[in-house]
């Protein structure tokens, strides 16, 4: 029996980020990975593969549509899916090589096969070699989520995918429907639609980005509907028909109602994820969830078994890699008598699609919802010199600023590179910044991160290019 100060199950970004941090502050750690290669969900099937599906389709569709208008001549561009996927492979292979490399540099042991926790402080690993048997001070579970499933929907990943299927489609469909209207389904509906495919979202609730703030969400609407796409809210999917050529979706108002019929060639189910916690042994080792399936733990972590911890999707909060990787750091650091932390009110939120939406702190809506007076400054990318000459005007950013002191509570960015400038906004917030630090601080000039500054001007009404 192989022996260990810690042992994390799972390799996601929040636990091969855990196992990295113990090891480097002198904990012997092993990892668990079902799969062959590292990564979890994010590096296989979910944010390396989506990413670059993002790019290589946001360049066919500016060779399309954009080069001419700035004076370069190249012809209607030709789509080679086959080739595209390739590319999306190779990024895949390179960020999992990477994870092996890493374990392997900070000497940390990868044990592949399915984990089960038999007691705490006890791991039974069985792989394709048989079954081994693990014994370590404490385990962190970071076993990640799965898709949320549809009732009465079964998905094949042929012609009803999740968002796995949807990024190794062998032709684009000529319609797409989604279902959900989050962040998963629009960004890989935008890959589709820009590659040709007609695409059609079906969201249950009457907004689409559930989470973000209204005011965003409702431009953000504005501008993919110019893209192509179209929108039914407050609709739910009550079936698909697969007997046919086409699939034939059965839908109807969420309040109930007349029903319809949408018929499409691929429908992708996004409406969510939800906790991946089967075969853990949770149940035996006595480990509690709450009753949405995630594991219930102490603000250090910690379940109600000693020895037990567990992170990131699995657990409460927003199912996002690198929140899962700041509670992996904490987590070790915590395990090796340090004092780990996350600070849950800067974690960023992004929509890779184009343009980008970011989102950091609180929006206008829970603020209200929690009486706190504020006040708001925006600017729009119309009146940025940079966003201008690009031809990347759609967008603005959006400043909430406690009204007494001034501490910046929420930011949000609606353009072109969105998610890199949130980071501005993330830093200012993680040291307590105002308004007035982000509009006094000297920014580069021409430069899309202006617009931050002149929101934050704005806050007080002294905005200079508007």
């Amino acid at each position: 029996m192989s022996s260990y100060d810690l042992v994390v199950i799972g390799t996601g970004p929040g636990g091969y980020v855990c196992a990295i941090r113990a090891a480097q502050l002198g904990l012997k750690t092993a990892v668990v990975e079902k799969r062959k290669t590292l990564g979890g969900t994010c590096l296989n099937i979910g944010c390396i593969p989506s990413k670059a599906l993002l790019h290589a389709s946001e360049l066919f569709d500016e060779a399309g549509h954009a080069f001419e208008g700035m004076g370069i001549k190249v012809g209607k561009p030709k789509l080679d899916l086959a080739a595209m996927m390739a590319f999306k492979d190779e990024g895949v292979d390179g960020n999992v090589k990477g994870v092996d490399y890493l374990m392997k540099k900070n000497k940390i042991d990868v044990h592949v096969g399915t984990g089960r926790i038999t007691a705490p402080g006890k791991i039974e690993v069985t792989g394709e070699a048989g079954t081994t048997m693990l014994e370590t001070k404490s385990i962190v579970i970071a076993t990640g989520s799965e898709v949320a499933p549809l009732k009465g929907v079964e998905i094949d990943e042929q012609r009803i995918v999740s968002s796995t299927g949807a990024l190794s489609l062998p032709k684009v469909p000529k319609k797409l429907l989604v279902v959900g209207a989050g962040v998963i389904g629009l960004e890989l509906g935008s890959v589709w639609r820009r590659l040709g495919a007609e695409v059609e979202v079906v969201e249950f609730l009457d907004r689409i980005v559930p989470g973000i703030d209204l005011e965003v969400a409702k431009q953000f609407q504005r501008i993919l509907q110019k893209q192509g796409f179209s929108f039914r809210l407050a609709t739910k999917v009550t079936g698909i028909d697969t007997s046919g050529a086409r699939l034939k979706a059965t839908v109807e108002p969420a309040a109930g109602g007349e029903a319809a019929t949408i018929e499409c060639d691929v429908a992708l189910i996004a409406i969510g994820r939800v906790p991946y916690t089967q075969g853990l042994g949770l149940d035996t080792a006595g480990v509690a969830l709450d009753p949405r399936g995630r594991v219930i733990t102490d603000a250090h972590f910690a379940t109600n078994v000693p020895g037990i911890y567990a992170i990131g999707d699995v657990i409460a909060g927003p199912m996002l890699a690198h929140k899962a990787e700041d509670e992996g750091v904490a987590v070790a650091e915590i395990l090796a008598g340090k004092a780990g932390h996350v600070n849950y009110d800067v974690i960023p939120g992004v929509v890779y699609t184009a343009p980008e939406l970011a989102s950091v702190g609180k929006t206008e809506e829970e603020l209200k919802a929690a009486g706190i007076a504020y006040n708001v400054g925006k600017f729009p990318f119309t009146a940025n010199g940079r966003a201008k000459v690009n031809r990347q005007t759609d967008g603005f950013v959006k400043i909430l600023a406690d009204a007494k002191t001034d501490r910046v509570l929420g930011v949000h960015i609606l353009g072109a590179d969105a998610g890199n400038m949130i980071a501005e906004a993330a830093v200012a917030m993680e040291f307590g910044a105002s308004s007035e630090d982000i509009a006094r601080t000297c920014h580069a000039h021409p430069t899309l991160p202006e617009a931050v500054k002149e929101a934050a001007l704005a806050v007080e009404k002294r905005a200079i290019h508007m």
